[in-house]
């Protein structure tokens, strides 16, 4: 498998993408960018998350993690958030394995800033269909990743619009700042979309024997571990947020795992199910771009027959 390291560079403690675009950090008054204003594409958000090195987690701006959606369980004729998940087509939505029942009735809402709240924009579409990795372990937490398919396709909005993904076999470097984003897994939920820093840790030391040892695998990635943020501020099934060299955001991770001992324990970074391992898999389950080429090249045999009996 061809494994391709992004473009890496430090100055002090702040780190980045080589090629990326400046980023503004935004700390005092409030004030965030306006709307910009384009075609609805992957990864670029109407309102960009304002990305600061806030410790313990923050609100995000809202409606700048357009991608994450809430995935709802059915009970009692009631709808309960159990999962954080992200939109990446207009019918797929990427979650974790480990967040899939068969006993349980799904929806997805998106467009969602405060879960508590009724938001203009938002949508809840019923769950069509749901592909658990065919080698999902629950004990070893391997292949922890899922796909759901929507009954009716999203219509992109400022409040609604996919992830990128990013390409096959990308590994990030160590301190790659990433953002894990949810609305909390144990206890009562935060009203709005919280938003927390997670540098990722590279596999040499994540798998370090007072780390996570061989716990962690090859098509797992790392980030936090400092002591003082982890995947608590997010969702199971929720994504790792990184920046691109263009600008746009992809999903690097999918929340899967974090240590017993607590939340934020040093050397225990939260471990995600790394995206980029997956995309073959993520484009034979959802293979919309693969049926189009199909139903081109069977239209292009067609022709080709018709003009040759001509």
């Amino acid at each position: 498998m061809e494994v391709r390291r992004a473009a890496f560079t430090c100055q002090g403690q702040l780190c980045g993408l080589a090629s990326s675009p400046p980023t503004t950090l935004v700390t005092t008054g409030g004030k965030v960018g306006r709307p910009q204003p384009r075609a609805y594409g992957c990864g670029r958000p109407t309102f960009p998350p304002v990305v600061t090195r806030v410790v313990g987690g923050e609100d995000a701006r809202p409606h700048s993690w357009p991608w994450q959606i809430s995935l709802q369980y059915t009970r009692n004729n009631n709808w309960y958030h159990t999962c954080g998940g992200t939109l990446i087509a207009s019918n797929w939505v990427l979650t974790a394995a480990h967040c899939i029942s068969s006993s349980n009735t799904y929806r997805v809402v998106l467009g969602k800033y405060n879960l508590k709240e009724s938001e203009p924009g938002s949508a809840a579409i019923r769950a069509a269909k749901i592909v658990v990795h065919e080698n999902w372990n629950s004990y070893y937490i391997w292949n922890d990743i899922a796909l759901v398919k929507l009954q009716t396709p999203v219509t992109f909005s400022d409040t609604i619009m996919p992830a990128c993904l990013p390409d096959a076999g990308v590994i990030l470097p160590n301190r790659a700042p990433c953002y894990v984003t949810g609305w909390g897994p144990n206890g009562p939920l935060a009203d709005a979309l919280q938003q927390a820093l997670l540098p990722i840790v590279d596999h040499a030391t994540c798998t370090q024997p007072d780390w996570w040892g061989s716990t962690v695998k090859t098509t797992m990635v790392c980030a936090g571990g400092d002591g003082q943020l982890s995947s608590c501020n997010g969702d199971s099934g929720g994504p790792l947020n990184c920046q691109g060299s263009d600008g746009s955001w992809e999903v690097h991770g999918i929340v899967s795992f974090g240590s017993s001992l607590g939340c934020n324990y040093p050397k225990k970074p939260s471990v995600f199910t790394r995206v980029s391992a997956y995309i073959s898999w993520i484009n034979n389950v959802s293979p919309g771009k693969r049926s189009c080429m199909l139903e081109f090249a069977f239209l292009c045999c067609f022709l080709a027959i018709l003009f040759r009996k001509r």
